[in-house]
C-alpha cells in the first residue's frame, strides 16, 4: 500500500457496494468511464477555460494500468477534451479512450487520432438561425453561443438571471432544434442543439461491450449523464456489478440515483487515487 492519505469511501447502496467489491476483485475485468466538465474539470464560467483537475490525471494514470480501460465520456469534441484534460502522451494513459460528442467521436491514446462522423447539415442551419431566436429573447444579456462542431450550444450562466434565461429559451431552441432534426441536451444553465441517435448511455454501453468488461464504473454531475447511469443500472439487471458516482450536488436527478456522492472533482480525483491504491 502507498500513502495516499484519502481513505476510500463506502458507497451508500447495496448495489453500490458490490460494484465497489467487484472493482476490487476483479480490476482487469472493468471499465472507468468518467464525465469531464464538473467531474474531471471543475465547472467555470468560460467552458473554454476549463482543465482537468491537477490530481485528476495523475490519479488516471496511477489506476488506468490496474484495469480493462478509462474511457472519458463528454458532450465535448473529443480533440477538445484531450486538449483540456492535458490526456495526451501521459505514461499509464497509453490505452485511454475519449468518446467525445456523446459517442460519436472518438480519440485512442493509442492511435493519438480522432474518428469523426460528417456534421449532420441540421447543425448548421440552426447555428445560422440561432443570433435571430437569441435576439427576440434580447431581456436575457449575456446568454452567448458555444461552437461545438457536431452541435452547437446556448450557455446562460453570464446572464443577470441565469434561470430565468435558461427557462425561457428552452421551449424556442427546443422547437428550432426539431426544425433541423436536432435535440435539445439540457444541462448547467446550457441548452446544446445536437443531433439525436447518440447518447452517453448508448456510448457507455457499446464500449463496455466492445472490451467485454464485467464491471463498470461512472461518474458524472449534469442531465447529461443520466442515460449513462440507466446504462450501468442496465448492466446491472444483467448481473454485471457497477458503480454510480455524482460529482458534486446541483443536480438532484442524478445525486438521488448515485451510489456514492462526492463533493466535485478535487474529491473524485483524490477517489481514483485511493482506488488505483486499494488495487496496487
Amino acid at each position: 500500500m502507498g500513502s495516499n492519505p484519502y481513505p476510500l469511501p463506502k458507497p451508500a447502496t447495496p448495489a453500490g457496494a458490490d460494484g465497489l467489491a467487484a472493482l476490487l476483485a476483479r480490476p482487469g475485468k472493468a471499465v472507468v468511464a468518467l464525465d469531464f466538465d464538473g467531474t474531471l474539470a471543475e465547472i467555470v464560467p468560460d467552458p473554454e477555460q476549463a482543465r482537468a483537475h491537477p490530481r485528476a490525471v495523475p490519479a488516471l494514470a496511477a489506476l488506468a494500468p490496474h484495469v480493462a480501460s478509462v474511457a472519458v465520456v463528454t458532450g465535448r469534441p473529443a480533440g477538445v477534451a484531450v486538449r483540456y484534460g492535458g490526456f495526451a502522451g501521459v505514461p499509464g494513459l497509453d490505452h485511454l479512450v475519449v468518446l467525445g460528442h456523446y459517442g460519436a467521436e472518438r480519440w485512442d491514446a493509442v492511435s493519438g487520432t480522432v474518428r469523426t462522423p460528417a456534421p449532420h447539415e441540421g447543425v448548421a442551419a440552426a447555428r445560422a438561425e440561432l443570433p435571430g431566436v437569441l435576439d427576440e429573447f434580447g431581456a436575457w444579456r449575456g446568454t452567448w453561443i458555444e461552437e461545438k462542431g457536431q452541435a452547437v450550444a446556448v450557455h446562460t450562466r453570464r446572464a443577470s438571471d441565469p434561470q430565468a434565461a435558461f427557462d425561457a429559451l428552452r421551449d424556442p431552441l427546443t422547437e428550432l432544434a426539431a426544425r433541423h432534426g436536432l435535440i435539445v441536451e439540457p444541462g448547467r444553465m446550457v441548452l446544446e442543439l445536437r443531433p439525436p441517435g447518440m447518447d452517453k448511455g448508448v456510448a457507455l454501453l457499446e464500449y463496455v461491450r466492445e472490451v467485454g468488461a464485467e464491471t463498470v464504473l461512472y461518474a458524472g454531475d449534469d442531465l447529461g449523464d443520466l442515460p449513462a447511469y440507466a446504462a450501468v443500472e442496465k448492466l446491472r439487471s444483467d448481473g454485471h456489478p457497477g458503480l454510480l458516482i455524482c460529482s458534486g450536488g446541483d443536480v438532484p436527478e442524478l445525486a438521488e440515483r448515485a451510489d456514492l456522492p462526492l463533493p466535485g472533482p478535487a474529491a473524485l480525483a483524490d477517489f481514483l487515487a485511493a482506488l488505483a491504491e486499494a488495487m496496487a
